[in-house]
């Protein structure tokens, strides 16, 4: 089996790639390039390519197939970014990944806190040497609720973690785990938006869940709320967003996600004219946040990442029953 990886990054997953393609028995080639349809051809006589968050559409796929490849392995958990029901039509395999949920839970506990603490706000006064109190005061973690919306692995691991600080946890998820009752309270999501300090949302990118915290989500809110995402830019309506916060009924936002993000995300940009208009009026805020969508970005993720991907894979060709297709 041979597969063609785009996108390789040298400094921290080459060394991965080598090892699991050693590994599992894969040949490969490889290129730093964002596939689009100027270099599909390099992957001709492969019979997988591996990407990561590039939008993968219908003429991108045609233009795989007719290089030959039979499978699409994204090394993320999300999948959104791929038009993987065409692809099953045409006969192609996609697969995804799984990866440690610690490493986006832990970094949500910390976007938490940075929110609560005004952390953005202190270092941006700091830096002018205001070294005052007034307008800075914070909140305990310990004396707030806490809504956790999608409780699979990683907003599970939230809670697992967000329980050692003492908080009233309250999650909402359609699928209800026993495991989870044991730290949280199952609520309706109506209920979990009007009673919760903090928010943080944690389910996947689909219909069902496109801007789900919307203009009439945000008003349901406690006065002063705040909210976290770490899962998807497009569970928040990011202009209901910019209104909540222009009327101060929103106390912070943390995102390490925002709406179109592709182009920007993981791309040194320094001196570019970013045309995105809607992260410069977030980053214009003193009470929000906005962090390159990192919350995945630890060693032990990217091994997870590059090994689940090929490993993956491997399995495709030969059982065609993967665990993540």
């Amino acid at each position: 089996m041979k597969v063609f990886i785009y996108s390789l990054r040298d400094y921290d997953e080459q060394d991965f790639m080598v090892e699991f393609c050693s590994q599992y028995g894969l040949e490969y080639g490889y290129t730093a390039e964002t596939p689009c349809m100027d270099n599909l051809h390099m992957a001709e006589g492969y019979d997988a390519v591996n990407i990561i968050t590039t939008p993968t559409d219908k003429a991108m796929i045609d233009g795989w197939i007719a290089a030959g490849v039979k499978c699409i392995a994204t090394r993320t958990i999300g999948y959104d970014h791929i038009d993987y029901k065409y692809a099953a039509s045409k006969g192609v395999g996609v697969v995804n990944v799984t990866y440690s949920p610690a490493t986006v839970a832990e970094y949500t506990v910390m976007m938490i806190l940075m929110g609560l603490r005004r952390v953005k706000h202190i270092r941006e006064r700091a830096e002018l040497q205001d070294f005052s109190l007034k307008g800075k005061i914070a909140r305990e973690l310990c004396q707030c609720t806490v809504g956790i919306v999608g409780t699979g692995r990683i907003g599970e691991a939230v809670i697992d973690c967000l329980s050692g600080f003492g908080c009233k946890i309250l999650a909402y998820d359609p699928f209800e785990k026993e495991s989870v009752k044991e730290r949280a309270e199952y609520v309706t999501l109506d209920k979990l938006l009007s009673e919760s300090d903090i928010i943080s949302l944690h389910a996947p990118a689909l219909d069902g869940t496109y801007h789900m915290i919307d203009g009439p989500a945000f008003r349901r809110m406690k006065e002063g709320a705040g909210i976290v995402n770490c899962a998807r830019g497009n569970l928040i309506d990011t202009e209901a967003l910019i209104a909540a916060l222009d009327s101060g009924h929103l106390g912070f936002a943390c995102l390490d996600v925002i709406e179109n993000e592709a182009g920007l995300f993981y791309f040194d940009r320094r001196g570019d004219d970013l045309g995105n208009k809607d992260l410069e009026r977030l980053n214009a805020y003193s009470n929000v946040i906005v962090m390159p969508h990192m919350a995945f970005y630890t060693d032990e993720a990217v091994s997870n990442m590059m090994e689940n991907s090929l490993s993956g894979i491997k399995d495709f060709f030969e059982t065609g029953a993967c665990v993540n297709r």
